[in-house]
């Protein structure tokens, strides 16, 4: 698939956690961010995995198709390759253990998602805190799906300019590339590093 730049849809929830000229990232306030910078553009084939340095990934190559991340929350995990292409695209992913949150967790957490142009939201069955959020270059973990910092995290960073790479990318994708209602699935075995098919972060 080319191309990825088109007319983006959705704006900031305005609050002190939006960017601005003089704190273009407020996430720098958000207790508990983890940081890393991460080169962009880099694709690996469908058949591929990356052998991430983070779970949930949060940066790094990825797949050349995105995870359509139009305010939808998928009920099963998806491949973090596509996951990962949608947070260069400027959206925020949401995801939760689903043996470490209540159903109520995940109705609160899907209220922030659902219909919300460029985030997404899927468990993540091997996450080692009961929630984890991630947008390009940045993750924060939490135990409470009422923790104000999820709504901090995504005012802060989805549709940021200056920290993701792809600004003015689409969260929207052919159903031919990548079919929401049965996206590639997610692999919770770790990438063997002898196979050929395994690529670094």
């Amino acid at each position: 698939m080319s191309g990825c730049a088109q007319p983006i849809q959705g704006t900031p929830v305005p609050d002190r956690f939006v960017p601005s000229r003089e704190n273009p990232d407020q996430s720098e306030t958000i207790d508990g961010v983890t940081f890393v910078e991460y080169p962009a553009a880099l694709h690996v084939g469908p058949n591929e995995r990356v052998a991430y340095t983070y779970s949930p990934p949060f940066g790094g190559q990825h797949d050349s198709v995105w995870a359509k991340c139009t305010g939808i929350v998928y009920p099963q995990a998806i491949r973090t390759e596509n996951a990962v292409h949608s947070l260069e695209h400027g959206a925020v992913w949401i995801t939760y253990n689903p043996d470490l949150v209540s159903d109520q967790d995940v109705e609160r957490l899907a209220q922030r998602v659902s219909g919300v142009g460029y985030t997404l939201m899927s468990p993540y069955p091997t996450l080692d805190a009961p929630i984890s959020l991630q947008s390009w270059g940045h993750q924060l973990k939490l135990d409470k799906s009422d923790d104000p910092r999820i709504d901090h995290f995504i005012s802060a960073l989805r549709l940021n300019p200056t920290t993701y790479p792809e600004v003015g990318a689409t969260c929207s994708v052919p159903p031919t590339s990548f079919d929401p209602d049965n996206p590639p699935p997610f692999d919770p075995t770790t990438p063997d590093p002898a196979s050929p098919y395994t690529i670094p972060e």
